[in-house]
């Protein structure tokens, strides 16, 4: 029910009190391009359940799921459908994260991988393969979140002069980020050819041979993370103003930033066991969800749907590009990433 009270809500904005206690402003905007994004994605899932060396009708993918058995069970049940879920989930972490870490940095450069997020978990996770620690593939996903919350813990500290800035946060995470790189090619140089090649295509990022092990604690993560991004989605707003003048709204400006980075750090090092460091899809799916809805802050919901459909789609091009060669879906979104980076610095420059 709707029911617009006093002067009533700013222009594009509804507002929605489906109890005389709760009331919600909607974007409008916001909203259409959501139902949008979810329809692009279900489109471009069901393209990639029919697509691959062997083509498949979308009836017959529909009776495949629906029976649980018939002669492309395999294909359907076994690799195609986990693999996209893997997509789907390991994109909307990857956007819902540099969303965060954008909005705390206020810089649309930053990204979980600028600040040493995925080095960190990338540095943790070929540690435990390497030494042999972890042998369970559901126990990666807790070791990248380990190895992030770290990095992301160690470039807080150095950071902190009387307070975070957000300049010299993003300065620090680069020098971490190296310095962990430096660590993985070591283990690189001293482990096996076989256990290289191995850790060589995880850091590659890529979707192959990803199902539902993987599946499960990402979703699991995003599920319990479901509260906190309701709180995030109220503490942006504030942080996209100056920090004087969020103080001054009684916003507690450091804390709010700890919060939205821990959240973020935890998102994208999961989204990293899960699939490995795949780049570029955290910075880019903010950016094209903002200016798709036009709102003044991230918008976390429409990131989300925004990054599982870039991963998505990207993995769909990188099984059908080339065959019978499979592109690593972290290859592909860098090479489109780059230039998009290319373009966004350009811009950045023109504007000042």
């Amino acid at each position: 029910m709707t029911r617009p009270t006093g002067p009533g809500p700013a222009p594009g904005l509804t507002l929605l009190r489906p109890h005389p206690r709760v009331s919600l402003l909607l974007h409008r905007r916001s909203a259409v391009v959501a139902l949008t994004l979810l329809g692009l994605l279900l489109t471009v899932t069901l393209a990639s359940a029919c697509l691959g060396q062997t083509y498949l009708p979308p009836a017959e993918v529909w009776h495949t799921l629906r029976t649980g058995s018939g002669p492309h069970d395999l294909v359907v049940n076994e690799l195609r459908v986990p693999r996209i879920a893997v997509g789907a989930l390991v994109g909307a972490a990857l956007g819902l994260a540099g969303a965060l870490v954008q909005t705390v940095t206020r810089n649309p450069l930053a990204s979980p991988d600028v600040i040493g997020v995925g080095h960190g978990a990338a540095a943790a996770t070929v540690l435990a393969l390497s030494t042999g620690a972890v042998s369970s593939p559901g126990a990666m996903p807790a070791v990248s979140v380990l190895g992030g919350l770290v990095a992301a813990a160690l470039v807080y500290v150095l950071a902190w002069r009387h307070g975070m800035q957000p300049s010299r946060f993003v300065l620090t995470g680069v020098g971490i980020g190296v310095a962990l790189s430096a660590v993985v090619q070591l283990y690189l140089t001293d482990s096996d050819l076989e256990a290289a090649e191995q850790i060589k295509l995880w850091l590659t990022g890529s979707l192959n041979g990803q199902g539902w092990a993987q599946a499960a604690p990402l979703a699991a993560v995003l599920a319990l993370s479901l509260p906190a991004l309701v709180w995030a989605s109220r503490a942006l707003r504030p942080l996209g103003l100056d920090p004087e003048t969020a103080a001054g709204l009684g916003v507690r400006v450091d804390r709010a930033r700890l919060g939205l980075t821990v959240l973020g750090v935890v998102l994208a090092a999961t989204a990293t066991g899960a699939a490995g460091p795949i780049g570029f899809v955290a910075l880019t799916a903010p950016q094209l969800a903002r200016r798709l809805t036009r709102t003044p802050q991230l918008p976390l919901l429409n990131a989300a749907l925004t990054g599982a459909v870039v991963l998505v789609a990207a993995d769909l091009a990188a099984r059908t590009l080339l065959p019978p060669l499979e592109i690593p879906v972290g290859a592909l979104t860098a090479l489109v990433g780059g230039p998009y980076l290319l373009w966004l610095l350009g811009r950045r420059t023109a504007t000042r």
